[in-house]
């Protein structure tokens, strides 16, 4: 365990964003006794608070990046103590200080995401690709929505789809949206909870400044990351927008009539709820809305359901790390959807698909359940 002394600046940010927090917290342990991570190893969050508590960190730990910041624990917490922000403070004393060791996964994707605006590493030119295939037009003044796609299903090969799917649904529904060009970068909700303050800073003023530039009022992400942070965290620094997930979008779309699922599909499916668009942002039945107006979806539930899902493993920056096998939410996920008699898992978030989509591969499912995002599944209906 490292002292105060050695780390006095560190310590001085844990005390200014974590400290006065833990003070509140009597170490009752149901943090820990909530942690996902508790299914597949030890990892004791009451032990994190109290080192808060006294300015006692040991930098050094692994266990300083395990946080998935699913909030399950802050629901259950009897004090109401904002465990997520006590972890982001410490990992930001490690990134800033230089302090303790920052993993490679998170170390490269920050270079990636303050180089070319995406975790991928990949030219912004190639992020409207996609959009040019699907005939979306560029957002300009007078544009009624912008249509954000995040840099996975801009740039990740297998989730593309997504927001060409998307994409099709907005047309049929004869909405006005239009797509931002390479200006655009990632919202950095993730980096920041690694940690990574200033360049989520940084992410946030050029994004708010472009899209105030274009003439931007609402949004629609396919996200629940962008959501939230665009929802509840750029305001902080002066972006105020109207921002739709689009499991919202297309619920009201067919509630008002917009669009008409009517080709039936038959399959069983279960709905697999995200950390930010359930827990973060209370979004649980306009997913399960969109997916009852399909005829022949017959929807089941996993045991892990609305406030008691259970987190893929891909919030807090940990979409970037590798995770040990036997250590995957991912893969105990796919379980309970196999449990519940489902032949689709479905969700609504790309951190979500891409932990999936490796699951069933890994575990040799890939022929027993298709993993599919909510606009797909509406965009084969229609």
């Amino acid at each position: 365990m490292q002292a105060v002394a050695p780390y006095q600046d560190a310590i001085d940010i844990i005390k200014e964003e974590g400290g006065e927090i833990c003070k509140l917290c009597y170490q009752c342990g149901s943090c820990t006794a909530t942690c996902p991570w508790n299914l597949v190893r030890s990892f004791m969050v009451r032990k994190s608070m109290h080192q808060a508590q006294l300015g006692l960190v040991d930098f050094e730990n692994e266990d300083m990046w395990l946080c998935v910041t699913c909030k399950w624990c802050v629901d259950r917490c009897p004090r109401g103590v904002g465990i997520i922000d006590v972890w982001r403070s410490y990992r930001r004393a490690i990134v800033e200080m230089g302090i303790g060791g920052v993993p490679d996964s998170i170390r490269f994707t920050a270079k990636n995401i303050s180089g070319v605006g995406n975790p991928q590493g990949e030219d912004r030119e190639k992020r409207t690709d996609w959009a040019r295939e699907a005939g979306v037009k560029t957002f300009t003044k007078g544009t009624e929505y912008l249509y954000f796609g995040c840099c996975y299903n801009s740039y990740d090969p297998k989730l593309i789809r997504v927001a060409k799917a998307t994409a099709k649904v907005l047309k049929t529904a004869g909405i006005d949206f239009g797509i931002l060009g390479p200006e655009q970068n990632c919202c950095g909700e993730s980096i920041r909870k690694a940690g990574s303050e200033a360049l989520f800073k940084s992410l946030a003023q050029s994004n708010i400044e472009s899209f105030n530039k274009a003439g931007v009022t609402k949004i629609i992400v396919n996200s629940p990351h962008c959501y939230h942070t665009f929802k509840n965290e750029y305001p902080e620094l002066g972006g105020k927008f109207e921002v739709l997930h689009s499991s919202q979008f297309i619920a009201r779309l067919i509630k008002e009539g917009k669009i008409k699922p009517t080709k039936e599909l038959k399959k069983k499916v279960t709905l697999h709820d995200s950390c930010y668009l359930g827990r973060h942002n209370n979004i649980y039945d306009d997913p399960r809305n969109v997916l009852k107006s399909i005829p022949g979806i017959e929807l089941v539930e996993m045991n892990n359901n609305r406030e008691n899902g259970l987190c893929c493993g891909g919030g807090g920056g940990r979409i970037w790390a590798e995770t040990k096998k036997g250590e995957r939410f991912s893969d105990i996920r796919v379980d309970q959807a196999l449990e519940a008699g489902a032949g689709v898992l479905a969700a609504a978030c790309p951190y979500c698909m891409a932990n999936f989509e490796d699951s069933v591969v890994t575990m040799d499912k890939a022929s027993t359940i298709e993993v599919k995002e909510l606009s797909e599944l509406v965009a084969e209906a229609i």
